[in-house]
């Protein structure tokens, strides 16, 4: 018994005493725990019920508002004007790439260490931006996200800064382009800048375009819509399953234009009219040759037309130039430098129309007599006028009580219907008119479309339709006056296109400069025909007038045009202008070759031409035949005539060479009573 509870007691001695448990946290602690734990579960809980239901009720909108922040906007690519060429495919007319400049302000005050590196690379890359701009452009304008610097400029001038941006940096062994860590928030918009190759060659014909690709005169107006494209897009939106879908739709480009014009004849044309200018400049007044000059080359039997130029050009790369404006203004306004700057803006805006204005087609003259070979027509054409009748000129007609005077004071004696033509004899025409009368006047005025629109492809042609007499109010007076081309008022077009049509077998054709429209592939879109309006004579009207016209170059009042080797035909003008006898005229010739069968047709206009006596039809004719010298062997119009040096005893009176002769003076001209009609310039 005493073993067992001794053993007992040395086993209780051998066993290991339990230790007391120790925590962390008081109890007091724990509590406060689990008070958090419970109130922080029940905040998460709450959290999460009001996501779900944000989620549920406007998950969508918000889900776009953060894709809209991220940058994911509708971002325009703008369209490529189409091109303008001349007939043989020469560009007179193109758009060019350009880059504005545009800073993110706020990307680049994002970092600190941003500001100067893109600072430094800017100053570094464009010559023109100042320390003092950039810095005060990034503090004024510090949250925008768009700000244009420079505007279009090309890409060699942004080159650069491409480059500086995209330096090759070497990390360890691995070598490559990379984007410049330090220069952000500088970024190149495209569009596309119109330019001219050749300037102001064919200005007046071209137009030119103002921002936002809008044609101002010319074929870059009247075929605006052409010309021009339709704008692409990148944009991003979200599809059914809310997933971003980022989109391009890509430009279209506008379609271009194949003129008829031929930079070549075009050129030959204005130099020839500036050489005019240049050799009559400060002649008699201070200031330019004439108050303008205009010359039209066209294809008698299409419509087409080749040149077409006045002497008051302008540079089409810079058409709102205030030199040119000064230059322009002084010459043919009288307008000194001072008075032009001065110039409010309505009034500058007036100036610059006037010097971007199209003579050829908006200004209205008395044509003179170029007219005649148009009453002997419809004459002949009604038979109103017998071929061989033959007129008395004994210097003046006696209408209304009133003499109206021919060129000849003393007459031309006997006068057939083509020696009329050939010396412009006006009391030979008056009295032509006296058979044809007033109805059939004006019905022919309005078969060869005088008082109407050619409906040329050009913006701004003149109306002239209150510029005429309809046959209810044409006096005995009108009617002889307009027979010889004065007391009425046209366009050059519209000359032009009417003796066209008396020299080419009868047919009017309606005038035009756009042959073909080609996409941006270079494919055909549309060929543009010759269209034939009417015919205004019978082909065997045409033929006899034509041989008139022939007679005139060779032996009448045209013979200064002639051109060696080519027959020719023609019609010299000097019509007064009004008040009459102020010693003012424009003279003008308008003429074809070859003779018999027209390939080429030329009209000359000289307004005012400065010299001591205007009224000599042989500045106009020496001015065409310099023309035609150079165009005929390039246009391969070739020779039909024998030359002087093949035949040198034809037609050479004996102890000279044969007369080549000047135009009378005055000629086409009534000089007292003439009803004025009203110019509009």
């Amino acid at each position: 018994m005493r073993r067992y509870q001794k053993n007992k007691i040395e086993k209780r001695t051998l066993a290991p005493k339990k230790k007391k448990k120790v925590y962390k946290f008081s109890r007091h602690m724990r509590k406060k725990l689990i008070i958090m734990f419970v109130v922080i579960l029940f905040l998460l809980t709450g959290l999460i019920i009001r996501m779900i239901y944000i989620q549920q009720t406007k998950g969508k909108k918000y889900e776009r508002a953060v894709l809209n922040q991220q940058g994911y906007g509708s971002e325009t690519i703008p369209f490529q004007r189409g091109e303008i060429l001349d007939a043989k495919g020469t560009i007179l007319a193109t758009s060019e790439d350009v880059y504005n400049i545009i800073l993110d302000c706020k990307l680049i005050h994002e970092d600190k260490k941003y500001i100067e590196p893109t600072i430094a690379a800017i100053l570094a890359c464009f010559e023109d931006v100042t320390e003092e701009e950039l810095r005060t452009l990034l503090s004024e304008k510090k949250d925008s996200q768009y700000c244009v610097l420079r505007k279009r400029l090309p890409y060699d001038e942004i080159q650069d800064f491409i480059q500086l941006q995209e330096k090759v940096y070497t990390k360890g062994k691995k070598k490559g382009k990379k984007v410049n860590p330090n220069v952000k928030g500088v970024w190149f918009e495209k569009e596309y800048m119109r330019k001219y190759p050749y300037d102001s060659l064919a200005c007046k014909v071209l137009g030119f375009t103002t921002l936002g690709n809008v044609g101002i005169g010319g074929l870059e107006d009247y075929y605006n819509n052409t010309l021009n494209g339709i704008n692409g897009r990148i944009y991003g939106y979200l599809n059914s399953d809310s997933n971003l879908e980022k989109t391009i739709k890509e430009a279209v480009n506008g379609n271009s234009l194949v003129t008829t014009l031929d930079v070549n004849v075009q050129s030959v044309v204005e130099k020839k009219i500036a050489e005019f200018d240049a050799e009559h400049r400060d002649e008699i007044t201070k200031g330019p040759g004439s108050v303008n000059t205009a010359v039209i080359v066209a294809n008698p039997n299409t419509g087409a037309i080749l040149a077409m130029a006045d002497s008051t050009g302008y540079n089409l790369n810079d058409p709102w130039n205030d030199q040119q404006l000064i230059t322009y203004c002084k010459d043919y306004k009288g307008y000194t430098k001072k008075e032009v700057r001065n110039f409010s803006e309505e009034e500058r805006i007036d100036m610059l129309n006037a010097l971007w204005q199209n003579f050829c087609i908006t200004y209205t003259y008395e044509p003179g007599s170029p007219i005649k070979p148009l009453t002997v027509a419809a004459g002949l054409d009604t038979g109103t006028i017998n071929p061989a009748q033959v007129y008395e000129c004994n210097g003046f007609e006696v209408i209304g009580g009133k003499q109206i005077r021919c060129v000849n004071r003393s007459g031309h004696g006997q006068q057939t219907v083509e020696q009329s033509i050939m010396n412009s004899c006006n009391d030979a025409i008056m009295q032509m008119s006296y058979g044809i009368g007033v109805d059939i006047f004006a019905k022919y005025q309005n078969i060869f479309n005088m008082g109407l629109k050619t409906n040329i492809d050009l913006p701004g042609e003149a109306r002239t339709d209150t510029l005429i007499y309809p046959a209810d109010k044409m006096s005995p007076t009108d009617l002889a006056t307009n027979a010889f081309g004065q007391n009425f008022n046209t366009t050059m077009i519209q000359v032009l296109s009417a003796y066209s049509s008396v020299i080419n077998g009868g047919y009017y054709y309606q005038p035009y400069f756009v042959q073909k429209i080609l996409d941006e592939n270079g494919q055909t879109v549309k060929n543009v025909e010759p269209m034939l309006l009417k015919q205004t004579i019978s082909s065997q009207t045409s033929d006899v007038v034509r041989g008139y016209l022939n007679n005139t170059v060779a032996d009448g009042t045209g013979r200064s045009a002639k051109v060696e080797g080519y027959s020719m035909g023609g019609k010299t003008g000097t019509a007064q202008k009004q008040p009459r006898g102020n010693g003012k005229y424009l003279v003008s010739f308008i003429g074809h070759v070859p003779a018999k069968d027209p390939e080429i047709v030329i009209y000359v206009v000289i307004n005012e031409p400065n010299v001591e006596n205007q009224a000599r039809s042989g500045f106009a004719t020496e001015l065409a035949k310099g023309i035609l010298e150079e165009i005929l062997p390039y246009l391969n119009i070739f020779p039909d005539e024998k030359t002087q040096e093949e035949t040198p005893n034809e037609g050479v009176p004996e102890g000279g060479e044969t007369p080549v002769g000047d135009t009378p003076e005055a000629e086409g001209t009534p000089v007292e009573d003439v009803p004025e009609t009203e110019e509009v310039p």
